[in-house]
């Protein structure tokens, strides 16, 4: 079945074809390591990542190449290093630990390359020379720039004519500069400025601009021309754009044949952003809600649309959650069956409609619960793989149920196992007041006790 995506440039939904169906390239902009990560940094991750699962479904997994880079030289950084008096790569490296730590906790598959801006500066400064050299940048007092009206069809992603244009994010207005959208490449080090943040090139000591970051190391480990960029709405100007004046003007090719953007996550109707004030840390949110929980949450609306994050929206990925697990718990024993069903494969192949591939996975629920009432065994395994297949692809339902149903520390589980055990000595027994006493105190916790004829067992409703 064809892929189908939203292409930004085309503003369009289009076929996707890649230019080597032996090795597709999917590249985004990865985050900026001086801060904890908030959820709406973790949408992009999510949505890609079911893309990389579905390109690989299609293509096979060792033809996918998905980068995601790690800006770990950037203002932000220096200044928080210089609030902590620690070097730059301490502050980098904790942070980087932390967001790999998130990734792994919403079920983010690992990326083929994960390329850091500060190994990759030799190849910004090759990539600066060559824009010198064609005459699309030029060295001013503070650092070398890239000069927007040299490129002839700017601002094509954006939709935005150089008239519309504005000094955006991380550009700084200078009055050396030949034109106010011109945007740097090469920063000139500050008096001050720390070593650690400090490279020689070719017109001065200092470092490189942000956009040029993400042109380089798309170009060193993909290629000239790459087949899927995704990012935030909020990177298509000035980043993306810049992006591709720099990469096209040095290579005269297409920087990337198609653009992804994912909508903003909202709160209370305002974008969710550090600046606002608005921000709900990962960290902190995993210390309610299970990471799968999370992810469920995110993948309930489509990519490309706002989705307004709330409690009610986690209460509900939970409840959902709950329900897919119990129906899979109920065929769980049942295996020997391939998987035959691809009505997830389906939505997600149409500009990854997750909403509709949700509702697909619901389906495959009711149907394993049909099998389970009716006894039908062969029924129940077909049930059984057709839910761990679809749940792959959306990168859910990678627990045994019962590690779900029972999910908590090792302490806490052999206390409440010990309960359960109780309870059925009692029952044994025939005391069952002890028996009732013992299950009203499970149910005050949210523990439901489940008898059946293999013996007791028990879950968190």
């Amino acid at each position: 079945m064809t892929i189908q995506l939203y292409n930004t440039l085309a503003r369009a939904k289009q076929a996707f074809v890649p230019i080597d169906p032996s090795r597709v390239t999917l590249y985004v902009c990865g985050p900026t390591v001086y801060n904890y990560a908030h959820i709406g940094n973790f949408r992009p991750p999510v949505v890609f990542d079911t893309l990389f699962r579905l390109l690989r479904r299609t293509y096979g997994a060792e033809a996918v190449i998905y980068a995601r880079n790690i800006t770990d030289i950037e203002d932000k950084i220096i200044a928080r290093a210089g609030e902590e008096g620690a070097a730059i790569e301490a502050i980098t490296q904790r942070y980087a630990a932390a967001y790999f730590e998130d990734l792994a906790a919403l079920g983010i598959l690992e990326t083929t390359l994960t390329p850091w801006a500060t190994a990759h500066v030799g190849d910004m400064i090759a990539m600066i020379g060559a824009l010198v050299d064609k005459d699309h940048a030029y060295v001013a007092a503070d650092g070398v720039y890239f000069h927007v009206p040299s490129m002839a069809n700017y601002g094509r992603l954006s939709r935005r004519n150089l008239d519309d244009n504005e000094a955006g994010a991380r550009v700084e207005v200078d009055a050396g500069k030949k034109d106010p959208a011109d945007f740097a490449l090469w920063k000139f080090a500050k008096p001050g400025e720390p070593d650690d943040a400090i490279w020689d090139s070719p017109w001065g000591r200092g470092r490189p601009g942000w956009h040029i970051e993400c042109s380089a190391m798309a170009a060193a480990h993909l290629g000239e021309t790459i087949d899927i960029h995704g990012g935030g709405i909020d990177l298509q100007f000035p980043h993306h754009e810049n992006e591709i004046a720099q990469s096209e003007c040095v290579h005269g090719v297409p920087f990337a044949n198609y653009w992804m953007h994912n909508g903003f996550l909202d709160m209370a109707g305002e974008k969710m952003s550090k600046s606002l004030g608005n921000v709900v840390l990962l960290k902190e949110l995993r210390e309610a809600w299970p990471g799968e929980v999370i992810r469920f949450a995110l993948l309930s609306g489509h990519y490309r649309a706002p989705l307004e994050w709330t409690e009610d929206l986690l209460d509900q990925a939970k409840v959902t959650l709950d329900r897919l697990y119990g129906a899979l718990r109920r065929v769980w024993a049942e295996t020997g069956e391939e998987p035959t069903d691809d009505g997830v494969y389906r939505a997600l192949c149409d500009d990854l409609n997750t909403p509709n591939a949700l509702a697909e996975l619901a389906r495959l629920a009711t149907e394993a619960n049909t099998a389970a009432d009716q006894k039908d065994a062969p029924a129940m395994a077909r049930a059984r793989a057709n839910l761990l297949d679809a749940g792959e692809l959306l990168g859910l339902l990678g627990q045994e149920p019962a590690a779900w149903e029972q999910r908590g520390d090792a302490g806490e589980k052999a206390r409440i196992d010990a309960l359960v055990e109780a309870r059925v000595a009692a029952r044994v027994a025939r005391d069952w007041a002890e028996a009732d006493r013992i299950r009203k105190e499970l149910a005050a916790e949210g523990i439901e006790v489940m008898d059946g004829a293999g013996g007791s067992t028990w879950r968190r409703v």
